[in-house]
């Protein structure tokens, strides 16, 4: 990822729309996979600058790590009680972490050609019965500049993110679309983008943070998309068929 957008997810991770409302809805889901217990250890594969591992920490014993020396300089700045680490998972990962009991890749095997030749290491350093959430961008009818810029290989859907894991030995709990309200809002956007062969946002992304109420409001939006995943979770009600992202949670068996 360049260099300006650690820049720029460090300004607005707090506060923007989608940051938030995807860490809420990280936190719900993981909570229900993983119920909160501080003997627990939470490790943020990818962790940028910081801001979604250090929302669990009153919850579990956390750990961030990014190949970016950068993304960890913000991460230690801005949540300096939360451990970070720069280095390449598993092989800098030691003593506890080194047998998570729930691994997080939220939006980092896109980034990645062979992103099964990332997650197999992951899966063998994971603690039997424990849980990976993993996010990706959704959609290659979505595909546009942003997508570009952040350095991505593709965008996902449900058949070619679970042919990830396979041959894994682990246990698919979910997997659905998510940010699935605003979709038409997005693709409509993204069309307009790939139009214009430019970006909406800063720094060659689509992320700029709206007008407070409007902020609130998707966010709010978005959020509440936790119901519906939860009880998809629990097999009471099938996941969303279209959106920006997907999200799965696997666990491992043994």
């Amino acid at each position: 990822m360049q260099s300006e957008l650690y820049d720029l997810h460090a300004e607005i991770e707090l506060k923007h729309w989608w940051f938030v409302g995807r860490r809420q809805i990280m936190r719900n889901i993981l909570n229900t996979a993983l119920p909160p217990d501080r003997n627990r250890f939470v490790v943020d594969i990818g962790c940028g600058t910081g801001a979604n591992i250090a929302a669990l920490a009153d919850d579990y014993s956390v750990l961030g790590i990014d190949t970016s020396e950068k993304a960890i300089e913000y991460a230690k700045q801005r949540f300096p009680n939360t451990h970070y680490v720069c280095g390449h998972a598993p092989r800098d990962l030691d003593g506890d972490f080194a047998h998570a009991d729930a691994i997080l890749l939220m939006d980092v095997l896109e980034h990645i050609e062979d992103p099964a030749s990332v997650l197999g290491p992951l899966v063998e350093t994971l603690s039997p019965g424990g849980v990976v959430l993993i996010t990706v961008p959704a959609d290659m009818r979505l595909w546009s500049v942003h997508d570009e810029n952040f350095g991505h290989y593709r965008r996902y859907d449900i058949q070619s993110i679970r042919e990830v894991w396979q041959s894994m030995p682990v246990t698919e709990v979910v997997t659905s679309y998510f940010n699935s309200r605003l979709y038409p809002i997005a693709r409509l956007a993204r069309t307009v983008s790939r139009m214009r062969s430019k970006s909406w946002g800063k720094s060659g992304s689509d992320l700029s943070v709206p007008p407070g109420p409007a902020n609130r409001m998707l966010e709010n939006i978005f959020a509440s998309e936790s119901t519906r995943l939860l009880d998809a979770m629990q097999g009471n009600k099938a996941g969303y068929r279209r959106g920006v992202s997907l999200i799965s949670i696997l666990r491992k068996q043994g």
